[in-house]
């Protein structure tokens, strides 16, 4: 199969083909999912609050992100490389972000996401004129939780669905070649879907979405945590646990190493 690029991307939403991204952060789960078919993996900064224990993104630095990345690249996966870029990556100015943005392509990422609407224009267009194709991020943007006032669906008043759609038009005219949606009414995805040429990425925004991102953990059953827009596909945080326990059992009982475990000489 071919390789997947933006291009890719922007000729799915033509052909009215859904597009499947997955969050992963290492090389055998970047493996996992690239061999299972997905379009696109996003090495997202939400690996601080999956793998890193931080109390949010808010906390996830260049280099954090950058092992991620170059774990997962290393996986030569055939699926789109996108790279989250952290808070404080790319707000300070433009070169700034274009310094940190190469670095990802440097490390194997294919392409940034930098969360935010027409205040982040600039970046975008500066970060597409260097060629570092960006995709976008509107609605819920964990990096501005402390200004959005908490973990909330946006869109619900006529002025919030308003200003998505406007920040969908913005980011679209700047170049990027698609944009995520989280936490978003489904009727206002909707209605941001139908207005863009470029494809939209959905994160508990509905069905309407010209496709649709989860986190790894979260659809193994991996996160204690269960999210309310996340279908779990197979509880591997008990099933680990439980054969960790039994292997934790038969250590003290002697059982293990079996024979076909060790060798004696002769």
């Amino acid at each position: 199969m071919e390789k997947v690029t933006v291009k890719t991307f922007l000729d799915m939403k033509d052909r009215g083909e859904k597009i499947v991204m997955i969050t992963a952060y290492d090389y055998i789960n970047a493996k996992i999912v690239d061999e299972a078919g997905v379009d696109g993996i996003l090495v997202g900064d939400s690996v601080g609050n999956v793998l890193l224990g931080y109390r949010s993104t808010l906390q996830v630095s260049m280099e954090d992100m950058l092992h991620h990345v170059k774990a997962v690249a290393r996986s030569e996966p055939r699926a789109l490389l996108v790279a989250d870029m952290p808070f404080m990556s790319y707000e300070p100015s433009n070169e700034y972000a274009l310094i940190n943005a190469s670095r990802f392509i440097r490390a194997g990422a294919e392409a940034v996401k930098l969360e935010g609407g027409v205040e982040i224009i600039d970046r975008v267009d500066a970060l597409v004129k260097a060629g570092i194709p960006v995709m976008g991020h509107i609605g819920l943007n964990p990096q501005r939780i402390n200004v959005l006032g908490g973990y909330r669906y946006r869109g619900r008043t006529d002025e919030e669905a308003e200003k998505l759609i406007e920040d969908a038009k913005a980011l679209e005219d700047a170049g990027v070649f698609s944009i995520v949606l989280e936490l978003i009414y489904a009727d206002v995805a909707r209605e941001i879907t139908r207005s863009l040429n470029i494809p939209t990425i959905g994160i508990g925004a509905g069905p309407y979405c010209d496709g649709q991102i989860i986190v790894f953990h979260d659809i193994m059953g991996l996160t204690p945590v269960k999210l309310s827009f996340v279908k779990r596909y197979i509880d591997l945080y008990n099933i680990m646990k439980e054969a960790t326990k039994e292997y934790v059992e038969e250590v003290r009982s002697g059982i293990f190493p079996s024979k076909e475990y060790y060798r004696v000489r002769k």
